[in-house]
């Protein structure tokens, strides 16, 4: 399923649980030019996300059980460890919960539902030890291009990441009245930033950019298979181009790209 999870901290995976999983497939391939397929796996049902050969996640239902706590449709980062039990515990011990796991998933890795002092979500894993693939150019379309944490204290999201990862600081932006943006490197590669969230947003969640070749073009397909643009096209720092997005079902995303 992923690649070969580092003891370093690296998001390997990526995950979108969804209320309609043939909708969101037929979605995706449009948007992002994904090739979809069933992962084969007896005892669920999960579908592999891949571009240019290259796997970039996966697509499932909501379990029913999350489904029924109200879980909306959303997307799912994985962060490799050296050892998901372990890390489940340090999880706790720093004041985040875990939510499933951990567990097994048969001939791929073992894996953990977490989720930080504010209610973020995200996934704990280690693969079963199978090669990594070949690394794949930054911005390559289809591929996720940023990683972006809306915390409830972004200050102190980043002593959590950092404590159980080892993240570092790289960039602190000022946004005025919004706060700081703080970008955070993950074994010394510059990978996300963090913010405190903005009042307006109900809850802290981790948001996943997607490279595209232009985010207008991108922009243009997610409206045109139903989904929806909340923000962008707009400029940040570095020269990118975003636009924050939700899909038919409500899973939030983002678009990235040199090109406006």
């Amino acid at each position: 399923m992923a690649e070969k999870s580092k003891p370093h901290g690296k998001f390997v995976w990526y995950d979108v649980m969804t209320t309609d999983t043939k909708a969101a497939e037929k979605f995706y391939s449009a948007v992002l030019g994904w090739t979809i397929k069933d992962s084969g796996m007896p005892d669920r049902s999960y579908a592999l996300l891949s571009v240019g050969g290259a796997n970039v996640g996966g697509l499932m239902p909501i379990p029913e059980d999350v489904r029924d706590k109200g879980v909306p449709p959303m997307w799912m980062g994985y962060i490799g460890v050296s050892d998901v039990d372990d890390y489940a515990k340090r999880v706790s011990a720093a004041g985040g919960t875990i939510r499933r796991g951990p567990e097994d998933i048969p001939g791929v890795g073992r894996f953990a539902v977490a989720a930080d002092p504010d209610g973020a979500g995200f996934m704990l894993f280690k693969g079963n030890g199978e090669p990594d693939p070949a690394p794949v150019a930054k911005m390559t379309p289809g591929h996720v291009g940023w990683r972006e944490l809306h915390a409830g204290n972004g200050e102190a999201a980043f002593a959590f990441y950092s404590g159980l990862f080892g993240w570092t600081k790289v960039n602190a932006v000022d946004m005025g009245e919004n706060g700081v943006y703080q970008t955070f490197a993950a074994d010394g590669d510059e990978v996300g930033g963090m913010m405190t969230k903005m009042k307006e947003m109900p809850y802290a969640n981790w948001l996943y950019y997607f490279n595209v070749d232009s985010v207008e073009a991108g922009m243009e397909r997610v409206k045109a298979n139903g989904g929806k643009v909340m923000m962008g096209p707009m400029q940040v720092p570095g020269d990118f181009w975003i636009a924050s997005c939700a899909d038919p079902q409500g899973a939030m995303f983002a678009l990235i790209s040199t090109k406006h």
